[in-house]
């Protein structure tokens, strides 16, 4: 840790900030940033006072505390913001004593475009774009909001810029509709563009919007139902299969062997939302028993700390998967059951 320079003074740290940071940034408007960094660690008292800032209590908690101010700083440096979001996160990666260091989860860029860049948020963010770069068949299996589809989209986008491929297929099983699309108004296009539209959300948020007709028509980006990727070849293209819990065993296993030449595949669902008829097993479900042994696919778990949606998104995911891993009688929780205690403090103090 070679950022900040320190002084210790027995059970009381000052950590000297370097004066190319501005103490705004680090300290967030308000106190923000500091504020969550002495909720985290409530057996620390911050004062700060100019570029110092003053860490009293327990020899341990002041440790922790040095490190996420430390890494804070280290962000900072790279010329990235902060935000109370990724303060946290990298108090949790600290905690968790991971082999990777948070600045480097939080500053590794994917993709810029219109001033805005794409970049993982969490550790098992990084680890599954990283899985992506390492790997030619990939699954990512997470809840809503982690992640995986977003991340995957942009990681087409690059390789289709880097000329790593010559073009990209985004693809979803339409099953809510199933053998109703006949019934369906307008053209072909028309009944299955609402299960689509989530692929070419992603896209307009990483490509210039103007482009993408041209490149859809040049068939350079497709984006089509499952069905549509039988008895194909696939060379050359990065391939994405979105939702793919809605698949079953067989379309599964046909849209794997689509792998041509030079390509690569990202897998994502979530096995919690099967919407396949009932008696219908997910292909996504049994799938890493069938290939998780098999050299160069690589199964990446995420889970509700991977949530980037508002934080009540990984509350709620976990509070149903405590109710489905035990729903008792059925009966709706008290308050008792799901309130948590939380505890006030006072901001780090300036002086």
């Amino acid at each position: 840790m070679t950022e900040v320079e320190r002084v210790p003074q027995g059970a009381q740290h000052t950590i000297v900030v370097p004066s190319s940071i501005q103490m705004v940034s680090l300290l967030g408007s308000g106190d923000e940033l500091i504020r969550v960094v002495e909720a985290s660690f409530p057996d620390v008292d911050i004062l700060v006072r100019g570029n110092e800032i003053t860490l009293t209590g327990a020899s341990n908690e002041i440790a922790e505390a040095e490190r996420t101010i430390d890494e804070m700083v280290a962000v900072l440096r790279t010329g990235q913001g902060l935000n109370a979001e990724a303060v946290e996160r990298t108090v949790a990666m600290l905690r968790a004593r991971t082999a990777e260091r948070p600045v480097e989860v939080l500053t590794a860029n994917i993709l810029s475009n219109r001033g805005r860049t794409i970049r993982a948020k969490t550790l098992n963010q990084k680890r599954y774009v990283d899985a992506i770069d390492k790997h030619t068949v990939v699954f990512g299996i997470g809840p809503a909001g982690t992640g995986k589809t977003y991340l995957a989209v942009a990681k087409a986008v690059q390789a289709l810029q880097a000329k790593q491929v010559n073009r990209i297929l985004l693809t979803r099983p339409a099953v809510e509709a199933g053998e109703r699309l006949g019934f369906l108004p307008g053209t072909l296009s028309e009944k299955i563009d609402p299960y689509l539209r989530p692929l070419y959300d992603a896209l307009h948020d990483m490509m210039d919007p103007a482009s993408i007709p041209r490149l859809m028509t040049e068939g350079t980006i497709e984006v089509a139902p499952l069905a549509y990727m039988r008895g194909r070849t696939l060379n050359d293209a990065f391939v994405i299969l979105d939702e793919a819990q809605n698949t079953s065993p067989e379309q599964m296993k046909m849209f794997l062997t689509r792998l041509g030449f030079g390509s690569k595949m990202v897998v994502t669902g979530d096995v919690t939302q099967v919407d396949l008829p009932s008696g219908t097993a997910s292909g996504l479900r049994v799938v890493e028993g069938i290939l998780g042994g098999i050299e160069d696919v690589h199964f990446c778990r995420l889970n509700s700390h991977d949530v980037v949606r508002h934080r009540l998104v990984s509350q709620i995911v976990d509070a149903y998967a405590k109710f489905d891993a035990d729903p008792g009688d059925g009966r709706t929780p008290t308050h008792s059951n799901v309130r948590g205690r939380d505890r006030q403090r006072s901001p780090g103090r300036r002086q």
